[in-house]
């Protein structure tokens, strides 16, 4: 299996495809007041760095790194094709997420999850991230799950 992930443009039929999918598994899940989702413009922003995982020519997943401007960057749209799970490719899509927090200098990431994925949860949990109270133009949520990690730069 030969994984890649690069930074790309969100506007592809593929990345299309998984944010659909990943739109509707949310809205299964909780009611529209607390699915907080970037639209495709919102995702094509300049202080928005958009990263698609392939395995081979397939895309298979995605994510954004979306910069506050303050220090810190907030993930959103992280979401692996069901048939592609198991692989590795959330993990590879993290580590080269925090390798570009920690090469442009950013003190935190931040993030907001749904308490009904225990997945992503263990993933984030699996990489760090710890329960913070909501933070930005997020309200407190007893749906939402909101989480951080502090990033040590090294100089």
């Amino acid at each position: 299996m030969s994984l890649t992930i690069a930074v790309e443009s969100p506007r592809q039929e593929g990345v299309i495809r998984l944010l659909d999918m990943s739109s509707a598994y949310a809205e299964s899940l909780y009611p529209p007041e607390s699915n907080h989702m970037l639209d495709l413009s919102s995702l094509e922003k300049a202080d928005v760095t958009f990263w698609v995982a392939r395995v081979e020519d397939v895309i298979v997943g995605c994510c954004a790194l979306v910069e506050a401007g303050d220090g810190t960057a907030e993930i959103k749209r992280m979401f692996v094709d069901p048939a592609a799970r198991g692989r590795n490719v959330a993990r590879k899509l993290m580590e080269t997420l925090e390798a570009t927090a920690h090469e442009r200098g950013l003190s935190a990431v931040r993030l907001e999850t749904g308490i009904y994925q225990p997945e992503a949860i263990g993933l984030y949990r699996k990489f760090g991230y710890f329960e913070i109270p909501a933070f930005g133009s997020y309200q407190p949520d007893p749906l939402s799950l909101f989480m951080e990690k502090r990033l040590e730069q090294t100089s």
